[in-house]
């Protein structure tokens, strides 16, 4: 900060109001594919962090659940191209429970999905 700069000269914005301003409003078709591409991303980091956790190669994995190497490695950049029942498979191989939850009304409904 210079000198001349006060603190109450200094603007803060929440990570809500930058994706609303540079993505787009929440619930907007933009500010939608957004979230989902970071969920997306987000799952495939806990696939590859799940694996190296249990000391698996890729290899290792997609022999676990049926596929090649190369699948597990798109599976882990991006999760996009993964049905709910491929997560639920590679989470099995895993020995990982995972956890899913809705929202309805305003109250959490959670379903755990045991290995």
């Amino acid at each position: 900060m210079k000198e001349t700069e006060k603190k109450s000269d200094v603007v803060g914005f929440s990570l809500r109001e930058m994706k609303d301003k540079y993505v787009g409003l929440d619930g907007s078709d933009l500010r939608k594919e957004y979230e989902h591409q970071l969920n997306m991303e987000l799952l495939g980091r806990m696939i590859r962090a799940t694996r190296k956790y249990r000391r698996l190669t890729q290899l290792e994995l997609g022999e676990r659940v049926g596929v090649g190497k190369a699948q597990i490695s798109k599976w882990e950049t991006s999760a996009n191209n993964a049905t709910v029942d491929t997560i639920v498979k590679l989470f099995s191989a895993l020995g990982a429970e995972i956890g899913f939850s809705v929202q309805v009304s305003g109250e959490r409904i959670e379903l755990m999905e045991n290995p």
